[in-house]
């Protein structure tokens, strides 16, 4: 007797990430969220009755995109102020915006548009670091999107909090709250280490550990950094952290562009996480974090987009092909990188390096099944001799056809489901001209 389940996927190609093995003309079985089996096409067929059945003949099916580091509210500045510096760029630009403008209500608006990209382009959960919270995780839970939603913390008075102090009290009383909603996880998230003292990164990294939550934070993300960490505490930022006790197999350093070999060991021996944003470290001219020496000695890696007013978009495929290469340019070593390795970066990867690795970031038997279907039957991909290569080489967002997040679909043929893309960008037009025209009155 046939099995009842809610949803059969039957792919042309399915790239499970773990194991690292094509699988042609499989499918795989959904049930209550989770994928209960996976085998040849006419075998599930077989085994399982299911309520709804997805064939895809021209597709590759692989594990959701797990974007490892973003501020998703930012996609209002997209373009705002480009070409400039980091510091310039945050002291001139993105913070007297952010002073003037940020509210629940545009940590709403912003991460909406935020998430129809990421899920347009791929994309099933996102590791955020932003104000106001709670706005971002009500968005992501409505609009079905997984996500870990990190607690900023900041030293100086900002439109959401006072202070470093006001910032953990704000995260201690909102945790509760997040915990209901089922496709949310949290983070302390002290923004970096020039903008929290120590004080404060002692009071985030006990609140990590009293909740048992990680701790995501920017860390070496320029050489001015660094530079002026040295000169200030006698100490590069990395050993600051490490000294102060932060650092762990929770901890997700974001960005890292700067490594020495004292920064490496320290790496090595903490178990902890890096997430890569190459975009965006090349936009702002910040450096780049050495991925190949990173995955040579086994340390945690990750991918990120960054926010779109640094990037400018949040698009996990493009972000994963340039990581690769860079790797290789930087490395001159076309091996340092490979297709296989970019992918699992950017699922896997990222699921463990947020602390979803046993839920999501590859399709196996009693994980969630958050996965997408790349359309390979398109000019940019075709012919096929390598669905890996052509995912990691070739493939645009455009190409993404359908997306699932706990067995619901999001996009079904290219389309979004549940939302209506043209009423989001009216609303979002209408803080772009606020925006635009220095108006923060309501």
């Amino acid at each position: 007797m046939q099995q009842s389940v809610d949803l059969l996927i039957r792919a042309r190609w399915m790239l499970p990430i773990h194991p690292r093995t094509v699988f042609h003309d499989h499918a795989l079985a959904v049930h209550n969220g989770h994928i209960v089996a996976i085998g040849p096409a006419e075998e599930i067929r077989q085994r399982y009755a299911a309520a709804s059945y997805t064939r895809l003949d021209r597709h590759v099916l692989m594990p959701g995109l797990v974007n490892a580091h973003t501020h998703a509210a930012m996609t209002l500045m997209r373009g705002l102020a480009d070409d400039l510096p980091l510091v310039t760029w945050l002291n001139e630009h993105i913070w007297p915006v952010e002073g003037r403008f940020v509210s629940p209500e545009f940590v709403a608006m912003g991460t909406e548009l935020a998430i129809a990209e990421m899920l347009r382009g791929g994309t099933t959960t996102f590791n955020d670091m932003y104000f106001f919270p709670e706005a971002a995780a009500e968005v992501a839970q409505r609009m079905g999107m997984r996500a870990t939603i990190g607690h900023v913390v900041l030293d100086f008075p900002t439109a959401y909090a006072a202070n470093a102090d006001a910032c953990l009290q704000a995260a201690a009383d909102l945790l509760p709250r997040l915990r209901k909603m089922p496709l949310i996880r949290q983070s302390i998230a002290p923004h970096a280490p020039y903008t929290v003292g120590d004080a404060g990164l002692r009071g985030a990294r006990d609140l990590a550990k009293v909740e048992d939550l990680p701790v995501h934070m920017h860390v070496h993300e320029t050489a001015s950094e660094v530079r002026e960490a040295v000169a200030r505490d006698g100490m590069r930022p990395l050993a600051r952290l490490g000294g102060l006790g932060l650092l762990n197999q929770h901890f997700l350093a974001v960005h890292m562009t700067q490594l020495n070999d004292d920064d490496l060991a320290l790496c090595r021996d903490s178990g902890l996480h890096i997430a890569h944003c190459p975009e965006s470290n090349l936009k702002l001219g910040s450096g780049m974090a050495p991925t190949a020496v990173l995955r040579q000695q086994g340390i945690g890696l990750a991918i990120g987009t960054d926010g779109a007013a640094s990037n400018n978009d949040l698009d996990m495929l493009g972000e994963l092909r340039i990581a690769a290469l860079l790797a290789k340019g930087v490395s001159g070593d076309p091996t340092a990188f490979p297709a296989w390795a970019a992918l699992e970066v950017a699922t896997l990867g990222g699921a463990k390096a947020i602390g979803w690795g046993t839920e999501i970031g590859s399709l196996e038997p009693g994980k969630a099944a958050d996965c997408i279907a790349i359309d390979l039957d398109h000019p940019a991909t075709f012919p096929v001799y390598d669905p890996v290569s052509q995912v990691a080489y070739c493939a645009g967002r455009d190409q993404v056809s359908h997306v699932w997040v706990q067995g619901n679909p999001r996009i079904a043929g290219g389309q979004a489901v549940n939302w209506d893309v043209r009423d989001l960008f009216a609303r979002a037009h209408g803080w772009a001209r606020r925006i635009r025209e220095g108006d923060n009155d309501a």
